[in-house]
């Protein structure tokens, strides 16, 4: 026989109380905070030093000694992003036990893919001046290599570590236009040197620099910045190549 069950014609007073399962609360996002900032931004010049050795290690070999100047300075650059990425995966992966790509909101885009790319067409270009980046694409060869990189590793790890690592934070303590705008600046600032210190330049890169961040608080997604960035590039490169090709064409 089976055991008697307890009576249930008690007073309700003398019931059990129920246990009452909260709901989870939502994780806080972005989950990381302004120290991991300050420990990415501490790695950039140990980065630089590394990545600028390894490529001019790299390039005095006499194979590749030959090469565009360019060639050598895209390898270092493509170094220093290396090392600070994976340096950020580790951190993410040490400290939250989280994945680097989604953390980063490397996620689909809620416009069309057609959209994003006129949005990167119509933002506003830099001043078509002479400066040492123009100085350095002499010849079809550096100008191929410039474009390849311009519009596939830049934007890439530059939308992930400004659009999809600062911002959040910056959205989160100071609100979307500020926290937008605030990404903007250094953005422009570091292409300050590039551009032959012409604030012009900087000006220009910032306000697209806050299309991209728009575009990224928009979609949620910093995919959708990196093909805004991306098509942006390409127009100047578009207008580069075209003035490297022969007569007709």
């Amino acid at each position: 026989m089976s055991p008697e069950q307890p009576p249930t014609d008690r007073p309700f007073d003398e019931l059990p109380p129920q246990t009452v399962v909260e709901p989870p609360r939502p994780e806080r996002y972005p989950f990381w905070s302004y120290f991991d900032v300050v420990l990415f931004l501490g790695m950039a010049l140990p980065s630089f030093l590394v990545a600028g050795l390894l490529a001019r290690g790299l390039f005095a070999l006499p194979r590749l000694n030959s090469l565009p100047k360019v060639a050598e300075l895209l390898t270092a650059q493509f170094a220093v992003y290396g090392i600070l990425f994976g340096f950020l995966l580790l951190v993410f992966r040490a400290r939250y036990d989280k994945p680097l790509w989604h953390s980063l909101a490397w996620t689909r885009t809620r416009l069309p893919f057609l959209w994003i790319v006129i949005s990167g067409f119509l933002a506003i270009h830099t001043p078509d001046t002479p400066n040492p980046m123009t100085d350095l694409m002499q010849g079809r060869a550096s100008v191929i290599l410039m474009a390849c990189f311009g519009v596939s590793v830049g934007p890439l790890f530059e939308e992930l570590g400004f659009r999809g690592f600062l911002q959040p934070l910056l959205v989160r303590t100071f609100g979307a236009a500020l926290g937008i705008l605030l990404t903007a600046i250094p953005f422009g600032l570091l292409h300050w040197q590039e551009y032959g210190n012409s604030w012009r330049h900087v000006v220009v890169i910032t306000l697209a620099g806050a299309a991209f961040g728009l575009m990224r608080h928009v979609t949620g997604s910093t995919r959708a910045a990196v093909i805004m960035h991306a098509s942006y590039n390409a127009l100047f490169f578009i207008a580069l190549l075209r003035k490297e090709l022969p007569p007709g064409w």
